[in-house]
C-alpha cells in the first residue's frame, strides 16, 4: 500500500498542533504531528503501544514520571496506558506509530 503525502488531509487540532494520518490497517497506524513553538500535547493515556520519532524541532516530553528534552533523531516508546505529553520548545514534527491503530483518529 502506498500513501502519498499530497493525498492526505491535514487536521487542525487547535493550539498550534496539526495532525496528518498516514498509512494504517487494523494492526498499526502512522501519524505525522506538527507543533508550533509553545504548543502543548496535553497529558493523556490510551491502550495502544506508541513509538514517537522526532523528525524536527525540540520537545520536553513527560512519560510516566520521567521528563526529558528530545530533538531530531530521538525516539520515544510509550507502553499502553502510561500517562504522557509534551511541550514544544522549538517548532517541529513528530512521527507517531501506534499498535493497534487508533480508530478514534478515523472518526
Amino acid at each position: 500500500m502506498f500513501i502519498f503525502h499530497k493525498e492526505t488531509t491535514l487536521e487542525d487540532l487547535g493550539g498550534g498542533v496539526t495532525r496528518r494520518i498516514l498509512a494504517h490497517d487494523g494492526k498499526m497506524m502512522q501519524v505525522e504531528v506538527n507543533f508550533e513553538q509553545g504548543a502543548i500535547g496535553p497529558m493523556h493515556n490510551h491502550p495502544h503501544e506508541q513509538l514517537t520519532y522526532v523528525l524536527s524541532g525540540e520537545f520536553e516530553f513527560t512519560i510516566g514520571d520521567e521528563k526529558h528534552v528530545v530533538r531530531a533523531g530521538d525516539t520515544l516508546y510509550k507502553k499502553p496506558d502510561i500517562m504522557h505529553g509534551c511541550v514544544c520548545l522549538k517548532a517541529g514534527t513528530l512521527l507517531d506509530t501506534f499498535t493497534p491503530m487508533r480508530m478514534d483518529f478515523l472518526k
